[in-house]
């Protein structure tokens, strides 16, 4: 048995809503024997009769009753194929595969989805959440379309990072352990304190211990952390002070004090896309909504 193609099932569905062959020809801009044709192909294929005539008209005999829907389901099938290739080729929908890093996710996507669904409401976005290293290699997979990073990051020759927004990072001090007199805190300030710092390996860990590396000193971490809320909470209650991104510091926390660093410090966000990438009409408005929120220029 042959599997019976989308013509010949629009060719006996015509047949069957008109009652017969000659207006189901017309209809589908064939000729008759054309449609006929194709009938005899679909009853070969199927090894069945389909049609029969009855008092002038065709009708179907039993079992091209019992193929009626299963032919209708095929042919809305392609037409919901046909409608969503049109929807994506005219820009109404999309999907963006996005990975970043959890205090990005939180400070600074949810301003992007925002205005992206007010521009696109059709653009699904897929967040996932990780460190850099597997970001990174997710993008090289093609299992994410686009990463948000922080750098520096060790790119593959396929990979190509633009960046898009500074970042300072802050010290984060209970009150009640702020030195006395200090606008900024310097690393010998805060080695003499108890650290709640990012995870070991975390890209902003890195940063944080050239810091300390580069004034010839090793932090007192108390903790690591993967969380920079549940850093913030600990902080809070006076467990130890932190140094964490300005991002995720832009609205006061009781009980603390923020202080810039002496050497100053920061980070940069990047986005980060395979250099084959096709930028599709979905893709291009997601990563321009997102420098536009992070205050990069576009292009």
């Amino acid at each position: 048995m042959r599997d019976p193609s989308l013509r010949q099932l629009r060719t006996f569905l015509s047949v069957v809503e008109t009652g017969g062959i000659t207006t189901a020809a017309q209809v589908l801009g064939l000729t008759q024997p054309a449609a006929s044709q194709q009938l005899r192909e679909l009853e070969r294929a199927l090894g069945i009769r389909l049609l029969e005539r009855v008092g002038g008209r065709a009708v179907p005999t039993a079992a091209g009753r019992a193929l009626i829907e299963p032919a209708r389901r095929a042919r809305a099938a392609v037409e919901d194929a046909r409608a969503v290739a049109s929807a994506h080729r005219a820009g109404e929908t999309g999907r963006v595969r996005l990975g970043t890093g959890a205090t990005a996710c939180i400070h600074l996507l949810p301003a992007v989805l925002a205005t992206l669904n007010e521009a696109m409401p059709g653009l699904e976005v897929i967040v996932s959440t990780g460190n850099t290293p597997d970001m990174l290699r997710r993008v090289e997979d093609g299992e994410l379309d686009v990463a948000l990073v922080t750098l520096p990051a060790a790119l593959g020759r396929s990979l190509v990072a633009t960046r898009i927004m500074p970042d300072p990072l802050l010290a984060l001090v209970p009150e009640a352990m702020l030195p006395a007199g200090r606008q900024r805190l310097t690393p010998a300030d805060l080695q003499a304190l108890p650290l709640i710092l990012y995870e070991a390996g975390a890209n902003t860990r890195v940063i944080i211990d050239a810091w300390f590396r580069r004034a010839g000193l090793v932090p007192r971490t108390i903790m690591e952390l993967a969380s920079v809320e549940a850093t913030k909470i600990l902080v809070a209650g006076g467990r130890g002070c932190s140094v964490l991104p300005a991002m995720a510091l832009r609205q006061p926390i009781p009980g603390t004090a923020m202080r810039p660093l002496r050497p100053a410090l920061g980070r940069t966000l990047a986005i980060i896309l395979r250099r084959e990438k096709v930028i599709d009409r979905g893709l291009a408005r997601f990563l321009s909504v997102l420098k536009a929120c992070a205050g990069a220029p576009p292009g």
